[in-house]
């Protein structure tokens, strides 16, 4: 099997990454992983894709760091392949770390996956509906029932009138970000500022501004999903739990959150339920959920991490998981390539 990981830039790409443990699990399970940048694709004058691409020679590797090393060291494979020719095309690149500078990279991998889907290339996840996901704004299509109150708007007294219909105590963020970026915990101490920080904000966009959730102060839980259930390998669930730093309202982990067991329970399972519907319908095979108290605060659609931190504490390497799915999608493929004409996507 052929699978190609599109990242925002090979470069970049560290050990630790989930991307990097599943081009190891692929390697492992004896398949041709293939890392291609945002900024590496092509459409030829003979309607093909293709893409500047780096991959590896050995079967094996002592550790993901020899791998990364050797990948975009002088013994890597440095080649302009086939997309074509991929069984499968993973989009893990994150458009809202190429805001800015790089703002032309951000829609790369979702516009040249979606010419890959038509030439029958899996692609996961969906790159119709991962364009829908570009912003915050597609959380609100799941169910009222898993989201905090919202507000989002670029009007300065919506949000004030917010802040006080909320008792005074909400978080407010950027419409599109990503990393805890931007994000600002407003209460009574701190509310005569709300006008700088809704400016420091509304400079780029929109501002979401939402109820304040106790349970936050406890941080939150980073749940997978894959296939629209709960990803569970050898009887583990694939999560974890990201707490806080001194007063930092973030819990992200390059944010300056620690990291920690969690305990899936079921609240946990019941919101996974209500937007597996969802999920399933977009065609979002991989994702992560983020669980605060009996709430969401954001589901990650582009390039969920975490996997490795997972597996640091529940002693399963879910990366190998995700590869066998995508052994069966491939399967699927071939055997309706071989028994009908007409192949729905969406169904593999």
């Amino acid at each position: 099997m052929r699978i190609g990981f599109v990242v925002n830039d090979i470069a970049t790409e560290e050990a630790g990454y989930t991307t990097t443990r599943l081009a190891m699990s692929a390697i492992k399970r004896g398949h041709e992983p293939w890392l291609i940048g945002a900024g590496d694709m092509a459409f030829d004058p003979d309607d093909s894709v293709r893409a500047r691409a780096r991959s590896v020679s050995k079967t094996s590797y002592k550790s993901n760091k020899t791998f990364l090393e050797e990948l975009r060291g002088p013994k890597g494979r440095a080649e302009r392949i086939a997309v074509d020719d991929l069984d499968v095309l993973m989009l893990r690149s994150d458009p809202a770390a190429d805001q800015g500078r790089r703002s032309w990279a951000q829609m790369a991998g979702i516009n040249f996956g979606r010419a890959a889907m038509r030439r029958g290339v899996i692609v996961v996840n969906d790159p119709d509906r991962l364009a829908q996901a570009m912003n915050k704004m597609y959380f609100q299509l799941f169910p009222e029932e898993v989201r905090p109150r919202t507000l989002i708007t670029h009007d300065r007294n919506e949000i004030k009138e917010f802040a006080k219909e909320q008792g005074g105590q909400i978080v407010i963020k950027p419409l599109q970000g990503s990393g805890g970026q931007g994000v600002f915990l407003v209460d009574a101490d701190n509310l005569g500022n709300l006008n700088q920080m809704i400016e420091s904000i509304s400079r780029d966009g929109y501002v979401v501004a939402q109820e304040y959730l106790e349970a936050a102060a406890e941080g939150d839980m980073r749940l997978f999903m894959m296939n629209g259930q709960p990803l569970r390998y050898k009887n583990k669930y694939a999560a974890f739990r990201r707490l806080r730093s001194g007063d930092d309202i973030r819990s992200n982990i390059h944010a300056g959150g620690e990291k920690a067991k969690a305990v899936v329970d079921d609240v946990a399972l019941h919101l996974a339920e209500i937007v597996r519907p969802k999920l399933v319908e977009d065609g979002m095979f991989l994702v992560g959920l983020d669980i605060v108290g009996s709430k969401l605060m954001e589901i990650n659609v582009f390039s969920p991490g975490g996997l490795g931190s997972a597996r640091q504490f529940e002693g399963v390497n879910f990366a190998d998981a995700v590869i066998e799915a995508l052994e069966r999608k491939v399967d699927y493929m071939g055997f309706y390539k071989r028994n009908f004409n007409n192949i729905d996507m969406a169904t593999l």
